[in-house]
């Protein structure tokens, strides 16, 4: 069986979504697919032109957001991509150009489509400061996916907004984790020294630098939980880079550690079980990968329970919860993780279950067996 891949974002890009197509595929080629992959050509990849699983289409960077590329609206080279490859299926992670380039060559090539729904963009326009165009892209991501077979989405907050704008066949699918490359064994002290968090409780953000991730708010209860506690008793460190990251760190209270961007499959997995809880605080995430990568590594979460990350967050189970963008809520459930160790290894424990319990071997079987129905 054959299937192509049209996305807008892959490795080495490094997003939620990068993440979980490259999962995906590394998964139906480990189950007997040939799979082609058309994405974006990125500078630190110029090997990938060359590469016969891949098309690369040419692409620039956003000059307010340099991660996000812009392709080329190169439709020929999807459309004989697809001709050439001859595939039973294709499937179109992103909305943006290449995945409706890939839409429109699947269409002519009358090969059976399927979508995936990974990012709500309608939420990031008040986020992004122009609330008025929340319907007009809503309406843009209802005819993407109204023209596919079925849809993949990785919560059900997620499959129930799709429904609501009139698309029927959603699947929930995607919501797994490495629990092995993410555990809590990874725990550094050598690396706690290093970063001067030795003998603190470090709460821990990783993700995008950006206005829709709602870092502000972790910023700013961290800084009023930290004058209730005794002089240097936490820490915050933030991973992540992003088009808000000068305004982040001017913002941010003395003595955050700001890291940047880090490998994931190399450094994260050991900051993550270096640190002793997660903070959170986007409301409009589909999924929240980084949320189950930090429960697998054994650290409790505080967040707010919305979109995907509701589906896996139970308070007084494997986290604390505090109603969106509230601050001081927010800082109340730090300061309750780093004063009282009992609960926090309690949450700690609840967390690693959580994460234990999603398998991406269970997931990639289902996408197989999804794909071979569609095929038939």
């Amino acid at each position: 069986m054959r299937v192509v891949y049209c996305t807008d974002t892959y490795p080495p890009q490094v997003n939620g979504v990068s993440v979980v197509t490259a999962i995906s595929v590394e998964g139906l080629r480990a189950r007997g697919w040939d799979v082609h992959v058309i994405a974006p050509k990125y500078p630190e990849s110029a090997a990938g032109a060359a590469d016969a699983n891949m098309t690369a289409i040419p692409s620039v960077s956003l000059p307010m957001y340099p991660d996000v590329r812009l392709v080329a609206p190169d439709y020929f080279s999807v459309r004989r991509a697809i001709d050439r490859f001859r595939p039973d299926i294709v499937h179109c992670t992103t909305e943006f150009l290449v995945g409706r380039l890939g839409q429109m060559a699947a269409a002519r090539a009358r090969v059976p489509l399927v979508t995936s729904y990974h990012t709500d963009f309608s939420r990031y326009m008040t986020s992004y400061g122009v609330p008025w165009l929340a319907r007009p892209v809503s309406r843009y991501i209802a005819r993407f996916h109204k023209r596919a077979l079925r849809t993949y989405t990785p919560s059900r907050a997620s499959r129930d907004d799709l429904r609501l704008l009139g698309v029927s066949d959603v699947v929930v699918w995607g919501c797994g984790v490495d629990a092995e490359r993410f555990h809590p064994s990874r725990r550094s002290q050598e690396l706690r020294v290093k970063l001067g968090i030795d003998g603190a409780f470090t709460f821990l953000y990783v993700g995008r630098l950006a206005a829709e991730k709602g870092v502000d708010v972790v910023i700013e209860a961290y800084r009023r939980a930290e004058t209730r506690l005794p002089p240097g008793a936490t820490r915050l460190v933030i991973a992540g880079a992003g088009p808000e990251e000068r305004r982040i760190r001017a913002a941010a209270p003395p003595g955050t550690v700001f890291l940047g961007f880090l490998d994931r499959e190399t450094a994260l997995p050991e900051l993550y079980a270096s640190a002793d809880a997660f903070a959170f605080a986007s409301t409009t995430e589909t999924l929240g990968l980084v949320v189950l990568e930090a429960m697998a590594s054994g650290l409790s979460v505080v967040a707010a329970p919305a979109g995907g990350v509701a589906e896996h967050l139970r308070d007084g189970e494997n986290g604390l919860e505090y109603a969106a963008n509230d601050v001081g809520a927010c800082a109340d459930a730090m300061v309750r993780l780093a004063t009282d160790g009992a609960l926090s290894v309690r949450l700690r424990a609840g967390a690693r279950r959580t994460a234990e319990a999603l398998s991406w071997r269970k997931e990639l079987d289902r996408l197989d067996e999804s794909y071979r129905s569609l095929c038939e």
